[in-house]
């Protein structure tokens, strides 16, 4: 077997795993990442290979990571682990000694209530709201979550794990690292429904640490987004594509801008477009080490 078929026969081995403990029948999982059953059958057994797309829906579907499929841990010496910073524990969505059955019904409360969240503002969703939406009754939501803040919470923590899975999934081809950091733009800006669900989240968030204190703990999960970008940032400066600076102020000043204009994509006052040719702008400018002109003596 060539190193190939053994890493999609390991990846294939984890995401039948990953569908056992998810509470559905594997025509359910196809369904809702929409794959073909026969296609899904031949990845679980491992003579196809998931796609970057289709990782991230059985990610999210199942409640796992997809760094967790392709690895089968947190490996620091992964590839994944070396274009997308490993969140703490305790910013990923939390596990509970519960049953499959029981653990899926958290699931579908966190993703109808990231959803009215995001489209309707903290204030403007009721847990009425969330049971409705996830077919339960109030008492159901209050027996996972004792109150609507303790909902948010690991709405955020929903947040970070969709964003870590999208990197992990489509980070790890790309060398260069001005393309990667160029690729991990556009695959954070707030370029379409689910993508500005996220940001909206994040504002709220922002927001409300900024009037309440430490309303809720983002600390850690906006880190998290900030050592992605000083990563590459300090693997550029180490192999000379980006020039010799301080990679932590860099990332500083990147991780600023792109909150900047992301707010402004997300208010309406620009476009994804625009935001994507700003941010390539700044690293062709400031980042990207240029050859300097050889000068001769005359």
């Amino acid at each position: 077997m060539s190193k190939s078929e053994g890493t999609a026969a390991a990846v294939g081995g984890r995401a039948r795993t990953a569908i056992r403990g998810s509470a559905m029948a594997q025509r359910d999982v196809a369904g809702r990442i929409g794959l073909d059953e026969t296609k899904l059958s031949k990845s679980l057994g491992g003579t196809r290979r998931f796609s970057a797309d289709e990782l991230l829906a059985l990610a999210t579907v199942t409640g796992v990571t997809v760094q967790w499929l392709l690895t089968g841990g947190g490996d620091s010496d992964s590839d994944v682990e070396s274009v997308s910073a490993t969140p703490p524990p305790e910013t990923l969505p939390s596990r509970h000694p519960e049953s499959e059955e029981q653990a899926l019904r958290r699931r579908t409360l966190v993703e109808q209530a990231w959803w009215l969240f995001a489209e309707h503002g903290y204030d403007g969703v009721r847990i009425s709201d969330i049971a409705d939406a996830a077919g339960a009754s109030s008492a159901s939501v209050h027996y996972y979550f004792p109150s609507k803040r303790d909902v948010f919470a690991e709405v955020l923590r929903y947040s970070v794990k969709l964003a870590f899975d999208r990197q992990s999934a489509r980070l790890t081809d790309v060398d260069d690292p001005a393309s990667r950091l160029k690729t991990l733009v556009r695959l954070q800006m707030p370029a379409d429904r689910l993508r500005r669900a996220e940001w909206s989240i994040w504002l709220q968030t922002w927001a409300a640490v900024a009037v309440d204190g430490d309303r809720f703990e983002h600390g850690p999960s906006y880190r998290r987004w900030w050592e992605t970008v000083r990563g590459i940032i300090a693997e550029g400066t180490r192999t000379g594509a980006f020039i010799d600076a301080p990679p932590d102020r860099t990332a500083d000043v990147l991780t600023a801008y792109i909150d900047g204009l992301g707010i402004r994509v997300l208010t309406g006052l620009l476009s994804p477009q625009g935001m994507a040719e700003q941010v390539d702008n700044f690293i062709d400018r400031n980042l990207i080490a240029h050859a300097l002109p050889v000068r001769t003596v005359p």
